[in-house]
């Protein structure tokens, strides 16, 4: 009735109705193109992590690496067999040298294997050839419980009475300086729970303590990392080169940022209110010198581009996006992957063959050339470049920011030593759900850094937060974490 209605009413009004319905069904179009993009989106394509991909793409992606490994495994021809191949030295464990052994055990047969006779026991004695198998275990584990007894004396001139100090190092503490050393190395290093470390405690030194008491540990080693995270932030700040990167945090269920500024010896975090500008700032200073690498995140377009270096892995990401569009889209997608996969092939001969900057230059210009004139040709304001135009005008407006790797020592093409040192942190995020306190930010983001650094210097957190505690009840000089 109401189609009837509006043929009835006349040529203009059918002529409006069609118009309006041709527009509704645009609208409906573009929103059905993005919401299909959305859903197609995948860790290679956007900053999903791998976990969260549907079945069908992580079997798809299983299936493409399965076949890139069998590829890689044909050789002159012939499949390579699994594991190691010949002329590979092998990781095995040598033996230790008899002065580095606790205890040597002699073992005799009782009876010859040929005949049955019995061994007498005089027979059995070394002999110049024997074998040798050695076996690492554990000693029976216990805390050593030490009681410090201050007696007072009266002195025989003024009769007054004197009480006996505790010496420097013991602290006010119930525990010493090593045991608190390891609850926090296995709370920052292996994100152990408070309740975790009670359970540990009590099963393998047979030690009582409570959640409080572990909290406690933890802060006191807060306030003993302060110093060496004050001077971390600062020594990182003076590198020519820094990647930065951000992350979701939470207190109490609020929001919060981790920021995280690396160097390819030591990562520093801060835990901040906000993800913004201003806190960017907080972190790196206002006028840091240096060359910034990172995301193309709007908080960083104050940079001068010529001091930063943009991402490649997220160029790599963006392209295969728009390579799963249609259209337009798809055609520059298609033509934008190659061009980084070339981008990294030369960056890699660069790295681990040849290592001329000039010879990285003259392969990087073709392809700077190509970049470029496809960039161009997608800023136009079309129909048809709408799904694009944006990545393409944000890539022309931070150019010099794409190749400062290639005039530049110490910069890289990508973000992903700063995407490295934020995974622990991650991980320590999801299972204890953040944080609680201002104090407990504190304790995370310096037992992070001092976490993190010392794995990238292959350093021990557990002998360094040894003697950085034993250094900071003595009141000495704390040790560097650089």
């Amino acid at each position: 009735m109401e189609a009837e209605a509006i043929y009835d009413s006349g040529r203009d009004a059918c002529v409006q109705f069609i118009l309006d319905l041709a527009a509704r069904v645009a609208q409906l179009d573009e929103r059905l193109g993005r919401l299909e993009a959305q859903a197609r989106q995948d860790s290679r394509t956007s900053s999903k992590p791998p976990s969260s991909d549907p079945p069908k793409s992580r079997a798809q992606r299983r299936a493409e690496a399965r076949a890139k490994a069998k590829e890689l495994m044909r050789r002159d021809g012939e499949e390579r067999k699994a594991g190691g191949q010949p002329g590979h030295g092998g990781a095995g464990r040598g033996l230790r040298p008899e002065d580095q052994v606790d205890e040597i055990v002699d073992h005799f047969p009782d009876a010859c294997g040929g005949c049955g006779r019995e061994f007498a026991a005089e027979e059995q004695h070394p002999r110049r050839r024997f074998g040798r198998h050695q076996v690492a275990e554990l000693p029976p584990i216990s805390v050593i419980w030490t009681e410090h007894r201050t007696h007072q004396l009266r002195c025989r001139h003024c009769r007054a009475r004197t009480s006996a100090r505790l010496p420097d190092g013991i602290g006010t503490s119930a525990f010493g300086s090593r045991l608190q050393a390891a609850f926090v190395t296995l709370t920052a290093r292996h994100r152990v729970s408070r309740r975790g470390i009670c359970e540990l405690a009590r099963d393998l030194f047979g030690l009582a303590l409570s959640t409080g008491a572990a909290d406690a540990i933890c802060q006191r080693a807060s306030e003993a990392l302060a110093g060496p995270h004050c001077q971390l932030q600062d020594w990182v700040l003076d590198q020519g080169a820094l990647h930065v990167d951000e992350t979701g945090w939470r207190t109490s269920g609020e929001g919060r940022a981790l920021w995280t500024a690396t160097t390819a010896d030591a990562a520093v975090f801060v835990i901040a209110e906000h993800c913004n500008r201003e806190q960017l700032g907080a972190l790196i200073g206002t006028t840091y010198p240096g060359i910034v690498i990172s995301d193309r995140w709007n908080g960083f377009s104050h940079l001068d581009p010529s001091r930063r270096q943009v991402c490649w892995s997220h160029l790599q990401r963006d392209f295969r996006r728009h390579a799963d569009g249609l259209g337009e889209q798809k055609t520059f997608g298609e033509r934008g992957a190659p061009l980084v996969d070339r981008v990294f092939a030369a960056w890699r001969a660069y790295q681990h063959e040849h290592h001329d900057r000039q010879r990285l230059q003259a392969e990087i210009a073709p392809i700077q050339t190509e970049l470029r004139a496809l960039l161009e040709h997608a800023t136009p304001k079309k129909a048809r470049n709408r799904w694009h135009r944006q990545f393409a005008n944000n890539l022309l407006k931070v150019w010099p920011a794409l190749w400062t790797f290639t005039t530049t020592a110490g910069v890289e093409p990508t973000n992903n030593p700063a995407e490295r040192a934020l995974r622990s942190p991650v991980i320590h995020r999801k299972l204890s759900l953040g944080t609680q306190s201002d104090n407990g930010e504190r304790f995370a983001e310096r037992a992070l850094s001092a976490a993190t650094t010392c794995r990238m210097q292959r350093r021990s957190l557990f002998t360094y937060l040894s003697e950085l505690i034993l250094a900071h009840n003595r009141g000495d000089p704390f040790p560097a974490l650089t």
